[in-house]
């Protein structure tokens, strides 16, 4: 795989879990079929298999990132960075809000290229937040790293998720960041838990982490407690000018086993299929909704890279015959 070239890799103890990784490793072991059936009982005990709610995800501030994540063109610090850009005003945000609700869209999802918020970043999201929850969709945010209270005041204006994604495990994190601790993710994550807000807490996979390092990131989520609400599971999308551009691509079977056993570690989780899918053909897309995938992000974009467009998807749903949750 690529190196990440961080200036200062850190190394990173394993977290202690309650859910053993050798567990989760014999999970990913089992045949196909066995993972497969295991994963779509477990699913049918808490979901409707046919119905897969639906968010979309906006940038609200792209570009110029202070971080070093290997696989985000958002970071200043890569070659061919996108271009960094204002904060979006509040109507430019509920006119994509609207629409996004008027295409089936449940969650809307409001994301910004930070390291962490500062005050005068956060007011304005306030006020978003609270406009986007009286059109009747849940809101989500995704901000970066909180400070102390900073958590509260989303609660207070109406926030239902945030999301602030792991990203894989502790022993393989310094290898795709520098710039913060794994820990750094663990607090943020309590921060939103005390304050009342549900997680959304996921990973990234095909960064060139080996199955024992994505059994890894599993058991991390599952541990957490309660487990997170919503789990987004990403393939990597690699883009020109980031440190994981060229990466060894993983093989769709082995994202699909992700996907079914995230479903069995946490059975009463929303497990979505996140960055990736508009590299996916229809039919790993399906073995995903088989082995447990229920959520969706819905759109043409996630953040600044592309996703199926929205007539792609209701043909695959039509196909399946799924149908919004």
């Amino acid at each position: 795989m690529s190196s990440c070239n961080c200036s200062s890799i850190h190394v990173h103890k394993p977290v202690e879990t309650k859910v053993p990784v050798e567990a989760v490793e014999a999970l990913f072991e089992k045949p196909f079929s066995d993972l497969m059936f295991e994963a779509q009982t477990v699913h049918r005990k808490s979901f409707d298999p046919n119905k897969v709610q639906l968010s979309t995800l906006l940038s609200i501030k792209t570009g110029g990132c202070p971080e070093d994540c290997g696989y985000c063109p958002q970071s200043k610090r890569h070659p061919n960075a996108v271009e960094e850009e204002p904060m979006l005003d509040l109507d430019a945000v509920l006119s994509a809000a609207r629409a996004a609700k008027d295409a089936g869209a449940t969650r809307f999802c409001m994301g910004a290229a930070w390291r962490g918020p500062k005050q005068r970043d956060l007011d304005p999201v306030i006020d978003m937040v609270r406009e986007v929850k009286a059109l009747g969709l849940e809101t989500c945010c995704t901000l970066g790293m909180l400070r102390e209270g900073q958590a509260e005041q989303l609660r207070d204006a109406g926030l239902d998720y945030y999301n602030h994604n792991i990203d894989t495990a502790p022993e393989f994190y310094g290898e795709i960041i520098s710039t913060r601790d794994f820990e750094d993710r663990l607090d943020t994550l309590n921060k939103v838990r005390g304050a009342g807000i549900n997680v959304c807490a996921g990973g990234i996979v095909g960064m060139g982490e080996s199955r024992v390092q994505r059994a890894g990131l599993l058991a991390q989520l599952a541990s957490l407690d309660p487990p997170p609400e919503s789990v987004p599971i990403n393939l990597l999308v690699q883009v020109e000018g980031t440190p994981l551009h060229g990466t060894e691509a993983l093989d769709p079977v082995e994202f699909v086993r992700t996907i079914a056993v995230a479903r069995i570690l946490m059975p009463t989780s929303y497990v979505r299929l996140s960055a990736g899918r508009q590299q996916m053909s229809d039919a790993i897309q399906a073995l995903c909704f088989l082995a447990g995938a229920n959520s969706i992000f819905y759109g043409d974009k996630l953040l600044t890279t592309g996703n199926p467009e929205w007539e792609r998807d209701q043909a695959l749903f039509n196909k399946l015959g799924l149908t919004p949750a």
